[in-house]
């Protein structure tokens, strides 16, 4: 049973080498009846079944049986962590498996995920490629789905060699297996329910956009998160250089337009505002002072009123002027009201000082 496991074992190798062409799909034809085969098994099979499995399990239960079988994959992981001599990442990762194996009471619960320690995913497919092995053509395995000649290669070395299920099945606990691995499926298919969905929904072509979908990824993975731009051509548009930047779309704050309203001109405006300042000056100073000092700069400002009416005169013109421009500029309008009502204020109350300094 071992020399037959190397034979074929070589002889995958052997093909895997051989395969790197650059048509990553020359058996589109079979693959596409494998993956009719699939879609019909999963739609009327496989898929009603994970559906009822979530309706039925509850979310803790659901979680921490992925959560089992994924620390389960760990060993995986670290076995292939090893082989691409990743040693700080094997270090981590077995560590994540001692503490989700005990602490996590056999990795149901991902105590690891919770003390923030990375978690990492490789696999012989990946190996491989990281050796420099190219992926082959394009396959769609019945059941299993998406793949590459490396990818199934590496998925049965993986399954032989570093999968504890298949432990069982070794020591004649075939029926074990059998449950277990139904469970792994189902927990698998469960996963990847909104996914499907929104591959048929979102896809005119479901085989074109799984396939590139799968290359992208199983190459990103490869090279821990990139992907290599051949596989990114004609996928992605550039961005247009030309188009607008978003600050000069956006419009002006009413701050600015309130500014630039206030920039109008008004006719008198500017006299009317010394007027006014010169008059809160006075009173500021009349209400610290005594009595006596405050009739001087009262009386003061009572015979510079005297001494140029024509300040005086020309207030009603701004009044008119201010109502005929009510449609332009109705901030300032009310501000040209408001100035011209303090001065008549003002005045008043020198008038009425000047006879009691008398």
């Amino acid at each position: 049973m071992k020399k037959l496991r190397a034979i074929v074992l070589i002889a995958v190798l052997s093909g895997v080498s051989g395969c790197a062409t650059t048509n990553k799909d020359p058996l589109e034809g079979i693959n596409r009846g494998i993956y009719k085969f699939n879609d019909v098994a999963d739609r009327y099979a496989m898929k009603p079944v994970a559906k009822a499995y979530k309706a039925v399990a509850p979310t803790p239960v659901r979680t921490g049986i992925s959560n089992f079988f994924s620390n389960l994959g760990t060993l995986t992981t670290i076995v292939n962590d090893l082989l691409q001599l990743k040693f700080a990442q094997a270090f981590t990762d077995a560590g994540r498996f001692v503490i989700n194996s005990t602490f996590g009471i056999a990795g149901f619960i991902d105590v690891a995920s919770m003390d923030n320690v990375p978690k990492h995913q490789e696999d012989f497919g990946q190996t491989l490629g990281y050796w420099g092995v190219g992926s082959g053509a394009y396959l769609v395995l019945p059941i299993l789905g998406p793949s590459t000649v490396r990818d199934a290669s590496g998925l049965f070395i993986d399954t032989v060699t570093s999968d504890p299920i298949t432990y069982l099945h070794n020591t004649g606990q075939i029926r074990a297996h059998n449950q277990v691995r139904a469970v792994q499926l189902l927990d698998r298919r469960t996963q990847l329910l909104d996914a499907t969905d929104l591959v048929d929904n979102a896809s005119i072509d479901p085989y074109a956009f799984m396939r590139d979908a799968y290359l992208q990824r199983r190459a990103s993975l490869i090279q821990d998160g990139l992907v290599p731009q051949e596989l990114l051509q004609d996928e992605f548009e550039p961005a247009d250089e030309d188009a607008p930047a978003q600050s000069d779309l956006q419009p002006s704050s009413s701050a600015d337009a309130v500014l630039l309203q206030s920039a109008a001109p008004i006719e008198g405006a500017n006299e009317t505002t010394e007027v006014v300042e010169s008059a809160t000056e006075t009173e500021s100073l009349a209400a610290t002072t005594d009595t006596t000092v405050a009739v001087e700069p009262a009386a003061e400002i009572n015979e510079s009123a005297e001494m140029t009416p024509e300040a005086i005169d020309e207030l009603p013109p701004l009044l008119e002027q201010a109502d005929q421009s009510i449609d332009d500029a109705p901030a300032l309008e009310s501000d040209a009201a408001a100035l011209v009502a303090g001065v008549d204020e003002t005045l008043l109350t020198v008038e009425a000082a000047t006879p009691a300094a008398q």
